[in-house]
């Protein structure tokens, strides 16, 4: 789901482009990075929700058309337009659909047959996928021991959360892997984000509105062709829905906008090993079943996806 810099590490459920600097806002950084970690943790429960009355493409594109109606306000507040250039829009279409349309989507997906809580954990395995493509597709990006050690360490909690030992028994094969396929497309979207973007003259919030808004207009196109009109409008999705977008996609960018540009990029990703403690509100509002293995195999995932943060110490 995820809003960063245009790095390839840590995830978060937003996609954005990039993080813009700012004044220093009035509210500490600490309660907003709280707001910020309920707020993705409960966007796993707000997709739940929205599939129980509306199908996965129309959750998508609900979220991302009220998603892309918050950054439209904040682009009039701040006076700013869209980006220009053909490249550069060819560039954000293609960016919102790996870090925005696709994982969306199959995120909603996996939700018809998996646990929200599940599905939040296997957000968490993004930093572990970004570090494995970081490896190849960036040449500065290189290997540690500690960072390989955190990466054998986060896949081997994905095995324990999968329950491997028992041959995936009571797994739903399909929805778990549909997640982690949308977990490992952010970290795509981010080596091509930083590839394609990084150098761009727009602002942040330009190119992400930019962004967001292509990757309305591709579930707007796709949604009729696969999906029909609901029969009736079911309040309860919808009012999930809306405030998966206005929240969870438009105001969770903003707000870690202003924690990134205060404190840096470093602390503005440890948001990712919150969300998904926050994402089991599952269990406790939707009365979800989890066994044993998944809580453990979840806190060695978030171990694993720590270590492969840690920078080498530069030398002299």
């Amino acid at each position: 789901m995820s809003s960063v810099t245009a790095t390839t590490t840590a995830p978060d459920p937003t996609g954005s482009a990039g993080v813009p600097a700012s004044s220093r806002p009035r509210l500490d950084w600490r309660l907003r990075f709280a707001a910020l970690s309920l707020i993705w943790g409960f966007s796993f429960l707000l997709i739940k929700v929205g599939t129980q009355g509306y199908a996965p493409f129309q959750v998508t594109l609900g979220r991302l058309a009220f998603g892309t109606a918050v950054l439209a306000v904040a682009m009039a507040v701040r006076r700013e337009g869209l980006p220009r250039g053909a490249r550069t829009w060819m560039h954000l279409a293609v960016a919102g659909f790996l870090l925005n349309a696709l994982p969306f989507s199959l995120f909603a997906f996996a939700e018809l047959t998996i646990p929200s809580t599940l599905a939040g954990i296997c957000n968490a395995t993004s930093p572990l996928w970004g570090m494995a493509l970081s490896l190849v597709a960036l040449r500065e990006d290189r290997p540690t021991r500690v960072r390989v050690a955190g990466l054998g360490l986060g896949f081997l909690g994905v095995l324990t959360v999968l329950g491997a030992w028992q041959g995936f028994h009571g797994l739903d094969a399909r929805g778990t892997t549909l997640a982690l396929l949308a977990s490992l497309s952010y970290p795509v979207g981010w080596i091509y984000v930083r590839r394609t973007l990084a150098g761009s003259s727009a602002s942040h919030l330009s190119l992400t509105g930019g962004q967001l808004l292509l990757a309305t207009v591709q579930l707007a196109v796709v949604t009729p062709l696969f999906t029909s009109a609901p029969s009736s409008l079911a309040l309860g999705p919808l009012l999930a829905i809306a405030a998966l977008g206005t929240l969870g996609t438009g105001l969770a960018v903003l707000i870690q906008y202003g924690i990134v540009a205060e404190v840096g990029p470093t602390t503005g990703q440890m948001v990712t090993y919150f969300v998904p403690v926050i994402a089991a509100a599952g269990i406790l509002l939707l009365g979800e079943t989890l066994t044993w293995s998944t809580p453990v195999g979840a806190a060695v995932v978030l171990a694993g996806a720590a270590l492969t943060q840690v920078k080498p110490k530069r030398r002299g």
